[in-house]
């Protein structure tokens, strides 16, 4: 397991390079798919997540898309141009 430092000053980046690979993801999708590419070794909690998701979105970086499953509602994210951009920016650092 990662210090949580480490992780708080890389979830930018991880996410964005997320996006950029996988498309639209939702924010439960995106934990698991990192806590699978890291053989559980960074553990990414919501409360660390969404406020960097809504933070993205209100940069102009991300995109939501609002998808009805059954009785629910799950909302997607996706990259925009900038932040397709950015993520390639953000993977060269």
């Amino acid at each position: 397991m990662y210090s949580n430092e480490l992780i708080k000053g890389t979830l930018k980046t991880i996410v964005l390079k997320l996006l950029s690979e996988n498309g639209k993801m939702y924010g439960y999708e995106m934990t698991q798919k990192v806590k699978e590419l890291t053989d559980g070794k960074i553990i990414i909690t919501e409360g660390a997540l969404y406020p960097l998701l809504h933070k993205l979105e209100a940069d102009g970086l991300l995109i939501t898309e609002k998808v009805p499953i059954g009785k629910r509602v799950r909302k997607y994210y996706s990259l925009t141009d900038q932040g397709s951009s950015s993520a390639l920016e953000k993977i060269a650092e």
